[in-house]
């Protein structure tokens, strides 16, 4: 009778042992669950916050200088702190609503399509160098400054060549000024910008 007691009293110990293996399985994995769940509700936020600031702001300031540094650094950090897929979506906004918040002139909706391929062409050179160089700074800066030159080169000569055809001489001018060098320092202004945000929040 000893015997027996002994062993089932072993028995329930080793079920006792695996039940709280598994308990201990179901806490970890609902934790897991719920960091998801926080990650996502927290780049959900972002996501919105900044898309919104993008979206609003060329209602709100017609200033070139001071729109196109805040928006490129919207931009840049959406992708580090949303992804990328985020941050090329949201490069397409920015240019449709200056046109329809004025900071754009009517005349000039010929040029959005290449004004939206320059954002796209400045988020995918800061991602391709942040991944590629291995110092993390030194990529993040070489892909704003490249970047920057990149956009600015491409909207120089595409909408230079398009304001030619479809505008007068002096409107040409201008536009063609607004996408010059302009171009180049909102672009790394914006990177400026993002750097000190991405630092006081520890992502770099």
């Amino acid at each position: 009778m000893d015997y027996l007691d002994e062993e089932e009293a072993e028995q329930k110990t080793a079920v006792e042992e695996e039940i709280d293996e598994l308990e201990e399985e179901i806490e970890k994995e609902g934790g897991k669950e719920m960091e998801v769940e926080a990650v996502n509700v927290r780049t959900a936020v972002r996501f919105l916050g900044l898309a919104s600031v993008a979206t609003a702001l060329p209602f709100l300031i017609h200033i070139q200088l001071l729109t196109g540094p805040i928006v490129n650094a919207i931009l840049i950090l959406l992708l580090f702190l949303v992804g990328i897929r985020a941050a090329l979506l949201v490069a397409l906004i920015p240019s449709m609503m200056a046109l329809a918040g004025g900071l754009l002139p009517a005349v000039l909706a010929p040029v959005i399509p290449f004004i939206m391929i320059s954002n796209v062409l400045f988020i995918l050179t800061i991602d391709q160098f942040y991944k590629v160089v291995k110092d993390e700074q030194k990529g993040y800066w070489l892909g704003v400054i490249l970047g920057a030159a990149l956009k600015f080169i491409f909207l120089f000569a595409s909408v230079g060549f398009i304001t030619k055809l479809i505008l007068k001489k002096e409107l040409a001018g201008v536009v063609t000024q607004m996408m010059s060098w302009p171009q180049f320092a909102t672009a790394v202004a914006g990177g400026v910008i993002a750097w000190v945000v991405l630092k006081w929040l520890k992502k770099f």
